[in-house]
């Protein structure tokens, strides 16, 4: 018998619509489990996928509990064996728990993310789960002055280690290769992200935090972005199994140097390949800046991807270029950082005066005054 009350009603109602929406989720799509769920895109995409019809549950992992109620918690470390149990009855995993800090020890960033990834195919091949959905970038094609433009999808990964934590995306590529050799039935998607912006801190969103953009003479820089809301959505396509293989994810086309500055009002500072390469590598090797040297590879030569196997499975980006660099600049506003490092309040204001060329070409007066710092403790 119904209850009199109009409230007592309408929460009846809203159970009863809440039960059957589950039990007609209950006989269809995949159950997801996604790392890394508290925080970040993989936050998001937990969020995206509870929502979505197409998904029969999510398990979400993580070290601490995200606010996503909808989905199954499990509490632990992925480098915990025990993740395997808790994987078990999941159709695919999508594999987001990563740290890629600048500020974190690289030893110890290496550990987490390389042991982790082992750890999540080994458990998902052991759990019987049929794919995983590896998160890389882009930056592992490399930069060259010789890349097509755009970059296959199937293109040589041809980077190198030299640049911040890319070394680490390399070996999560090679297990991510090796895995369904060891692991017969185990199926693996690559998603590669161009320059990723949207609540992210890296090395190639800080170049766009400094007084000039710095332009390594006689280089052909290329900009192509890609924002976690498409990224979140070409995971969802993954997950779903509606695309899988090696997939790079971004805006359609590239931006030049020449339009960036435009649009962005910064102007550049140009400077000889040896001087801004060999600064680089001074302030990063006496702990000056999170970034090492190779990472102005990413600014100097052509990296952009084309996305040709999510457009073929419907997949589009929802934001161009133009735009996720505007949103770019509104996030770093008021942050200035010079050669990678954020500076405070005092330095920028000398940063502003002196400019960034200071920072650069002054390399030799802030080795002098780190040794001598040092000397003194």
């Amino acid at each position: 018998m119904s209850s009199p009350d109009p409230q007592v009603r309408a929460s009846q109602s809203a159970e009863v619509r809440q039960r059957r929406n589950d039990s007609a989720r209950a006989g269809r799509g995949p159950v997801v489990a996604v790392t890394g769920a508290a925080s970040g895109i993989g936050a998001l995409l937990t969020r995206r996928l509870a929502a979505s019809d197409e998904i029969k549950q999510v398990v979400a992992i993580d070290e601490r509990r995200g606010d996503v109620a909808e989905a199954h918690w499990h509490i632990l470390d992925v480098r915990d064996p025990a993740i395997a149990e808790k994987l078990r009855g999941a159709d695919v995993v999508v594999h987001l728990a990563l740290d890629l800090d600048l500020e974190s020890d690289p030893a110890a960033r290496t550990a987490y993310n390389v042991r982790g990834t082992q750890t999540v195919l080994t458990a998902a091949a052991a759990a019987g789960v049929h794919r995983v959905v590896l998160c890389t970038s882009a930056m592992v094609y490399g930069a060259l002055p010789d890349n097509d433009i755009p970059l296959s999808e199937d293109a040589e990964l041809r980077a190198t280690a030299e640049a911040a934590g890319v070394g680490d995306l390399l070996e999560i590529e090679r297990l991510g290769r090796r895995a369904p050799r060891a692991h017969p039935g185990l199926n693996v998607t690559m998603v590669r992200p161009a320059v990723l912006v949207g609540g992210t801190d890296t090395a190639l969103t800080r170049y766009f935090e400094s007084p000039r953009l710095l332009v390594v003479a006689g280089s052909r820089p290329t900009w192509q972005f890609c924002h976690v809301e498409d990224l979140v959505a070409a995971l969802e396509y993954a997950a779903l199994e509606k695309v899988d293989g090696e997939l790079a994810v971004g805006c359609d086309g590239w931006l030049e140097q020449e339009e960036v500055e435009e649009l962005s009002g910064i102007r550049r500072m140009e400077l000889p390949s040896a001087v801004a390469l060999g600064a680089a590598a001074r302030l990063h090797r006496i702990g000056l800046t999170p970034s090492p040297a190779g990472d102005l590879a990413y600014t100097m030569h052509p990296w952009v991807v084309s996305v040709s196997r999510l457009h073929a499975a419907g997949w589009r980006p929802r934001w161009t270029n133009e735009e996720v660099l505007t949103e770019l600049l509104e996030e770093v506003a008021g942050r200035h950082t010079v050669a990678g490092r954020r500076l405070g309040r005092k330095d920028a204001t000398a940063a502003g005066a002196a400019g960034a060329t200071v920072a650069l070409l002054g390399t030799a007066a802030l080795v002098r005054r780190v040794r001598k710092a040092r000397g003194r403790m």
